[in-house]
């Protein structure tokens, strides 16, 4: 098993005017850190408007300064948002960021939230997915050709040789954001990385698997021309701590995260400039909801760290990625949280990297053969919080509904 670091910026009020300049110099500090205690991946995300949930609105810009500050990690863009770039514009950042880094990069593409992000792009949510599709069509063949037009519905443009080339021949592999559960079977049709969050049980993390691998090889529906990138990666909640209650009470950014992702997901940006999201969290931070988000979490102990990763281990999930910048988690505490699972952890499962990669490659030339599994019992409630798997409210209240109507049934 390989692992990441997840990087929102997130930055809660109150401000002053050396947080955001602090906030990224300590991101670039952990990263280096990272990289030195072998780290695989860096993942940083795109989001616009998001004030306390995402400052990271050039993830370019911060993931290029990154390259020159680290010498293996790998970096990866979780993701970049095609509806609101243009496709030439993604290729050249790209391409420039794999020269930079020595080929280093992921690329991850996804859609983009809600109204709050896309309006201002001019781009509707209910064309997003369409536009996202599109995007991809129009981007790959840009790293490649030399001379490379495009018509689409959304995107036209004249011939053009688009440069720089990437490192990478082709080009960076490819990943796609699954914030909803159902896209990790069609990426498993489209041949990119999964990138979504963490499954709430170890059956529902092999019924996923399962379904991923078997569309890659039995149901394929690339977007365009591209090698296929067979990977699974979960981004989690992270402390590791001496003890799981050290652990537990310097872990409150990952309920922040999970409270802001929810809030700007059900109202959007109701005052920009104005509001106070990390106030209005401080009711829900000692809900019940709140301390169950702890339990899916890899958050604890390095032992209980250990045994909730040896259950997806067993489900063959290639990457996790640790979220430890959250809320107002310490730039002390996430080194030394990164620090202790290098030294406690890791090295367990790097030692096993070898053969989960045989075992992969049984799988993708058939000689092992998997169990196509119901995924439906795991459908949205396969997430440890049902509020970041992105819905429409009319499908979140469905879904709801039929959980509560289950629990009834089972209580009757």
């Amino acid at each position: 098993m390989k692992f990441g670091i997840f990087y929102e910026h997130q930055l809660p009020r109150p401000w002053n005017e050396q947080s955001e300049y602090q906030l990224l110099q300590d991101s670039l500090t952990q990263i280096e850190m990272a990289d030195q205690l072998g780290y695989d991946f860096a993942w940083e995300v795109e989001h616009h408007f998001l004030e306390e949930y995402s400052h990271s609105s050039a993830p370019e810009v911060f993931l290029g300064a990154a390259s020159q500050r680290t010498k293996n990690i790998r970096l990866g863009h979780g993701v970049i948002q095609l509806p609101t770039n243009q496709p030439h514009r993604v290729a050249e950042r790209v391409a420039t960021l794999d020269l930079l880094s020595g080929g280093r990069v992921e690329l991850g593409m996804g859609e983009g939230a809600g109204p709050a992000e896309l309006h201002p792009f001019g781009t509707q949510v209910r064309t997003k997915r369409d536009r996202w599709e599109e995007a991809v069509k129009a981007i790959i063949p840009m790293f490649t050709k030399e001379s490379w037009e495009f018509h689409g519905e959304y995107h036209d443009f004249p011939a053009r040789n688009v440069i720089p080339k990437p490192f990478q021949k082709p080009h960076p592999p490819l990943w796609v954001a699954c914030s909803n559960i159902k896209t990790i079977g069609q990426a498993g049709e489209w041949g990119m990385g999964a990138l979504g969050f963490t499954f709430v049980s170890p059956d529902a993390a092999t019924a996923w698997v399962n379904k991923y691998y078997n569309n890659l090889l039995n149901h394929p529906n690339r977007l365009t021309d591209y090698p296929i990138n067979p990977n699974i990666a979960m981004v989690s909640g992270f402390m590791c701590a001496e003890t799981d209650e050290e652990a537990y009470e310097k872990a409150s950014g990952w309920t922040f995260f999970i409270f802001a992702l929810s809030y700007y997901g059900r109202k959007g940006v109701d005052a920009p400039g104005e509001g106070n999201l990390w106030e209005e969290f401080q009711d829900w931070r000692h809900s019940k909801k709140a301390q169950d988000a702890f339990k899916g979490a890899l958050i604890g102990s390095p032992k209980t760290i250990r045994e909730k990763l040896h259950q997806f281990q067993d489900a063959h999930v290639d990457q996790v990625i640790l979220l430890n910048q959250a809320g107002k988690t310490s730039h002390e505490d996430i080194c030394g949280s990164l620090k202790m699972f290098a030294e406690e952890v890791m090295p367990e499962f790097h030692a096993k990297e070898e053969e989960h990669a045989k075992w992969k490659a049984d799988v993708l030339a058939g000689h092992i053969v998997l169990e196509d599994l119901e995924t439906q019992p795991y459908d949205i409630f396969s997430h440890q919080n049902a509020d970041i798997v992105r819905l429409t409210p009319e499908e979140l209240k469905a879904r709801m509904a039929e959980k509560d109507a289950a629990q009834k049934e089972a209580s009757d």
